[in-house]
C-alpha cells in the first residue's frame, strides 16, 4: 500500500458535504441500539475501470477498512491491479495488514493477472470480524473478469491480535477517506462502497445502504 492512501486521487467535487450527511446517515443507522456490541463489519466494494493499461499497470487501486476512527493502529488495506508487499509486484490482488505506518502481514490472490480489458466491473466485500484468533480481516464475494471469482478460499484473509471487545468504533468514512486510486485514476470510472452491514454480538444486522462513492469520472 502506501501507509497512508492520499485522498484527491480522483475526481469528487462534493466529498466533504457528503461525507458529513453520511456520517449522520451511518450514526443513524447504527444507534437502533447502542448498547450492543458489533464482532463483524462488512463492506461491499465496487470499482468500474474505464480503460486499464497492462503496459504501466494502470489503474492501481487501494481500499481501506479500520476497526477504529483513524489508521493509527491496525488496519487492512486491499490492492487491486498492484501488489506493494514486501516490493512491489503488477497486477493481482493483495491483502495487507497495518500497524499505523508499519506492515504487518500480507496475503496473495493466487492469479496475478493485470488488468487489460476495458470497461471491467469488479466487486468484493471486505470484512473484519473478532473471533477466539483476535481480529480476522478477510475478502469474500469477489468478482472479475481479470481475476475471476475471488475471496473466501482463505487466500485473501489474514488474523492479528487485538484487546479490542468490539468494532464499535468502525466508521465507513474512515475507509472512504483514505481509499482510492493511487495510479491511472484517469483510467477509473468509479470506485464505490455500495453498503456496509455490521453484526451485533446477538446476531442483530445493521445495514446501511448509503453509496458511498470514492472516485468518479467526469
Amino acid at each position: 500500500m502506501m501507509g497512508r492512501l492520499a485522498t484527491g486521487t480522483c475526481s469528487w467535487p462534493f466529498r466533504g458535504f457528503l461525507a458529513l450527511l453520511l456520517v449522520l446517515a451511518w450514526a443513524s443507522t447504527t444507534k437502533a441500539d447502542s448498547s450492543s456490541r458489533i464482532v463483524r463489519v462488512e463492506e461491499d466494494w465496487e470499482l468500474v475501470v474505464a480503460t486499464p493499461d497492462p503496459d504501466s499497470d494502470g489503474p492501481q487501486v487501494a481500499c481501506v477498512i479500520s476497526p477504529v476512527g483513524d489508521l493509527d493502529s491496525v488496519h487492512a488495506a486491499f490492492e487491486l491491479n498492484n501488489q506493494s508487499l514486501p516490493s512491489f509486484v503488477p497486477g493481482g490482488l493483495q491483502l495487507q495488514i497495518w500497524s499505523g505506518e508499519m506492515p504487518l502481514s500480507q496475503r496473495k490472490f493466487p492469479n496475478e493477472a493485470v488488468m487489460a480489458q476495458p470497461g471491467e466491473t469488479v466487486r468484493w466485500t471486505q470484512s473484519m470480524k473478532l473471533t477466539d484468533e483476535g481480529l480476522v480481516f478477510e475478502i469474500t464475494n469477489g468478482s472479475s473478469s481479470t481475476w475471476g471469482t475471488f475471496g473466501g478460499q482463505g487466500y485473501l484473509k489474514a488474523a492479528v491480535a487485538t484487546t479490542l471487545t468490539d468494532l464499535n468504533g468502525y466508521h465507513p468514512e474512515v475507509s472512504v477517506q483514505n481509499s482510492g486510486v493511487s495510479y491511472a485514476a484517469n483510467r477509473v470510472e468509479s470506485l464505490v462502497l455500495r453498503r456496509v452491514r455490521a453484526v451485533t454480538s446477538t446476531g442483530e444486522v445493521l445495514e446501511d445502504t448509503s453509496a458511498r462513492t470514492v472516485c468518479q469520472s467526469p
